[in-house]
């Protein structure tokens, strides 16, 4: 019997995991990403979950110590710098690039290509065809969207989607190791930190060091700081020195100096002391606007989403990554159980990553209600969750939380075969 044949529109994690564990089961995979050049020189720290290991096990990926820095520690600062409370964790925080790697080298060079901008797709009993401004066509059985947020391919088929604005921009930035005073060092680096002043949720974590290096003093921190912003600031803050507004996202070289000298001062006055020491000592911050996404439905046809082509929640829950991975891995085993036939396996798909997906954007904007009204609404016109600022040990908890211990989550976050 002849090879069915996908086509992954996007070469990111989700794309990749879902091309390699389709080939596992005998699929020809040709994963097609817009990005010219290789995807490693970008992304930035990450949570971990044991499900995205068990699907990188599943692969064959060895998950060691050098998957990223292990965390024992949260510490909640106030805004004077004193410990107000600690709790005792054990996770992973890793980097984006150290996941797609090894991804990437499990499948052939000749079925990634590059600087292929999709443009969109025809469908027919027979098969999918998708198009590329260059010209190109590429068919196959199965076509899969994982092109992320802005997905192309959920453009065409659900073009009343889009992502919506939360109302806050995310700061990011990261610092070696070396770069810390020693006092700092042993109050920043090797732990998971937390500063919330009203409004604000500031976090900082160690992430791996170049070329994936964990040790001692070649480590790198990482901070991630959710700022309220209305949507006309976020359009200065997109907008460079010449008058070029790039849109909802900026080039991080083409930020203003003005704003981010601002951004540090904000910090200054407002984070603990420590926590403003390493945003001064992040040399290139930037932002991400932080936007939510529910897609109606995310199979149909021979055509599927996945990862945050389907679904985008706020990345308060720390699982973006676990998301795409656990939604490759449902679709192989929907398509293993429906034994090939594509109909009842997108069926299947489509039911359970939809009430999943569902389920995960509202837990994250819950999370981040407080943040999203704090410059819309009058405090006297918020409701109960837009006003909370749960107490340290609470926040410490929520974020990031294991699957297992998310009662709307865990029983629905894969398959059970």
């Amino acid at each position: 019997m002849k090879a069915r044949r996908a086509l992954i529109i996007g070469g990111s994690l989700g794309g990749l995991f879902a091309a390699n564990l389709l080939r596992m089961i005998g699929w020809e995979v040709d994963v097609y990403e817009r990005v010219a050049d290789d995807l490693a020189a970008r992304g930035a720290g990450i949570a971990t979950h044991d499900e995205m290991f068990d699907t990188l096990r599943r692969l064959g990926v060895v998950i060691d110590d050098t998957i990223g820095i292990k965390v024992s520690d949260r510490v909640f600062y106030d805004s004077n710098g004193k410990v107000i409370a600690t709790l005792k964790v054990n996770r992973y925080m890793s980097s984006w690039v150290r996941f797609y790697r090894p991804l990437k080298d499990l499948l052939p060079e000749k079925n990634y290509h590059f600087g292929m901008n999709f443009t969109r797709f025809e469908e027919t009993p027979e098969g999918v065809t998708a198009h590329f401004s260059d010209g190109t066509r590429a068919s196959g059985d199965l076509l899969i969207g994982a092109d992320g947020i802005w997905s192309a391919v959920r453009a065409q088929w659900l073009p009343e989607v889009k992502p919506e604005y939360a109302g806050y921009i995310a700061w990011r930035g990261m610092v070696e190791e070396r770069d810390f005073p020693p006092k700092l060092r042993g109050e920043i680096v090797p732990i998971h930190t937390f500063c919330l002043p009203e409004g604000q949720y500031m976090l900082t974590y160690p992430v791996p060091g170049q070329d994936d290096d964990t040790r001692a003093g070649y480590r790198r921190t990482n901070f991630v700081w959710y700022h309220p912003v209305l949507p006309e600031k976020l359009t200065e803050l997109c907008t460079d020195a010449s008058g070029k507004c790039h849109g909802v996202a900026i080039p991080p070289h083409l930020i203003r100096k003005a704003f981010i000298d601002e951004m540090r001062a904000f910090s200054r006055a407002h984070f603990a002391p420590q926590i403003a020491d390493v945003v001064d000592l992040t040399q290139q911050p930037f932002f991400q606007a932080i936007f939510d996404c529910a897609s109606p439905h995310i199979a149909q046809g021979r055509v599927a989403l996945l990862g945050d082509a389907a679904f985008v929640g706020r990345p308060h829950a720390g699982m973006g990554t676990t998301k795409a991975a656990l939604d490759a891995q449902y679709l192989i085993d929907a398509l293993i159980a429906a034994n090939g036939e594509l109909a009842p396996a997108l069926v299947d798909y489509n039911e359970s990553r939809c009430l999943f997906g569902n389920r995960l954007v509202a837990r994250n904007r819950w999370l981040g209600a407080h943040m999203s009204a704090h410059l819309s609404k009058p405090k006297s016109q918020r409701t109960p969750d837009e006003l909370a600022h749960r107490p340290p040990d609470v926040t410490m908890r929520e974020f990031g939380a294991k699957l297992c211990d998310i009662a709307d989550l865990a029983p629905i976050a894969r398959r059970q075969q």
